[in-house]
């Protein structure tokens, strides 16, 4: 039996254009979950506000804001993001960016509760658009390489589809975070993303949080959905090895 809570491991995407349409989502979803993430869309409509209310609400809050600029803008921004109580942030896999990303953290006075995920590949594209951006490796190959990297300059994990765990695993061992968005249960559509897996596929193959949106956010009842999705990733860590 795994001694992991799959309550913890899933976090809710807040992909809602608005403040008060994100909380009308986290009061419908109640406890159902406990970990959320804001991103760019909701991020842009209400600010630094929104991660503050959802911290309130007694929320963990992944800030899925996807850095990459010029390093001192990185550092910079990181500390801020820090000094919210933000639990994770991402950043493109670039090494430059990951690295200010690094220091800013380490400048904050909340430095230790931030974790910072790498963007290896994102879960819309597959290898013709790697290919359109003058990429020749496969999606596989070019993940397991940018989580080498974001472990080598100091992060904590990885978000990457559910395909590439596998992969990762071999690169990085076990104490890497892997948070795989692009989770739809079974029978439900893949919508823009090219590479989709189940719950139950994305932890047996190695992922450790699971972001959810679209399933729990449109369904008839939000946290019915959310539950259901517990069920199913706890089941799938009590059966995992290793």
């Amino acid at each position: 039996m795994s001694s992991v809570n799959a309550r913890d491991r899933l976090i809710l995407a807040l992909d809602v254009p608005s403040a008060d349409e994100a909380d009308q989502l986290l009061s419908r979803v109640e406890n159902g979950v406990g970990f959320v993430k804001i991103g760019l869309e909701l991020y842009t409509a209400a600010g630094p506000e929104i991660v503050r209310r959802a911290i309130a609400r007694g929320k963990r809050v992944f800030l899925d804001l996807k850095f990459l600029d010029i390093e001192e803008t990185v550092r910079r921004a990181t500390v801020r993001v820090a000094e919210m109580g933000v639990e994770f942030l991402t950043v493109h896999a670039n090494r430059k960016a990951l690295r200010a990303a690094v220091e800013g953290r380490a400048e904050s006075r909340e430095r230790s509760g931030l974790k910072l995920l790498a963007v290896t590949v994102l879960t819309n594209f597959d290898a013709g658009d790697l290919r359109d951006m003058g990429i020749q490796w496969s999606v596989a190959d070019l993940v397991a390489a940018r989580a080498k990297l974001a472990a080598e300059v100091g992060c904590d994990g990885v978000v990457a589809s559910g395909e590439e765990p596998a992969a990762i695993r071999q690169k990085v061992g076990q104490g890497f975070l892997i948070v795989t968005p692009g989770i739809r249960p079974a029978g439900k559509g893949t919508d823009e993303h090219a590479r989709v897996t189940t719950p139950t596929q994305a932890i047996q193959a190695g992922a450790d949080y699971l972001v959810v949106g679209r399933p729990i956010r449109d369904a008839a009842d939000p946290r019915a959905a959310a539950e259901a999705i517990v069920v199913e990733m706890q089941a799938a860590f009590d059966s995992r090895k290793g």
